[in-house]
């Protein structure tokens, strides 16, 4: 079985293709624009074990929040594609990760419901050219477009940059688990018998 998918997405602000990979290795180049997002990317590609490629190209001139929303877009529409029917997944993934003083805890469910609950406070302000405040919009439109449930929640940390490498591998890593093919489940995990 083959777990890939390919999206692409052009509008007036954004051009964007993802190819994606659920059984890799981190593999993929991603290049936005935006480097601080490219690197929360590879966090994710590497922690996740997803083979990603991302190329997208932006109004970057008015800032980096339509390249980086519809990134977000692009990959949960590829998560979803990928995903199929969701039989034999494992359904459910949580992680914490530490980074230095920071702390921060992911659940997911791939539910067929996208919702985002995001708890991770920000102060005003930019990371390279990655505003604070796009963390959770990429959150957002990744859970609501692959239809997952996604909790983040901090439960500590004062540097932003800490924060937001905290939340990429607590997110790769609970997806991590919640995509992964669990031998022992033989249809999809759900007592409705879909998660679509």
């Amino acid at each position: 079985m083959t777990r890939t998918a390919q999206i692409d997405r052009k509008t007036g602000e954004t051009e964007v293709s993802v190819t994606l990979g659920l059984d890799g290795t981190g593999a993929g180049e991603r290049d936005t624009g935006v480097g601080f997002f490219d690197h929360m990317l590879d966090l994710l590609a590497r922690h996740g074990r997803l083979d990603l490629a991302v190329k997208a190209r932006g109004d970057l001139e008015t800032g980096a929040h339509h390249t980086v929303e519809d990134v977000g877009i692009c990959l949960g529409q590829a998560l979803d594609e990928a995903l199929g029917d969701r039989a034999g997944i494992g359904r459910f993934g949580q992680a914490t990760i530490p980074m230095d003083e920071a702390r921060v805890s992911c659940a997911i469910d791939i539910s067929g419901r996208g919702l985002s609950a995001f708890e991770v406070p920000l102060p005003p302000g930019a990371t390279g050219t990655f505003d604070h405040e796009l963390l959770e919009e990429f959150c957002r439109a990744l859970a609501l477009n692959a239809k997952l449930t996604l909790h983040l929640t901090c439960e500590r940390g004062t540097n932003a940059h800490h924060v937001i490498e905290a939340t990429f591998k607590s997110l790769a890593r609970a997806l991590r688990f919640a995509v992964a093919l669990d031998p022992s489940e033989h249809g999809v995990p759900s007592t409705k018998g879909t998660l679509v």
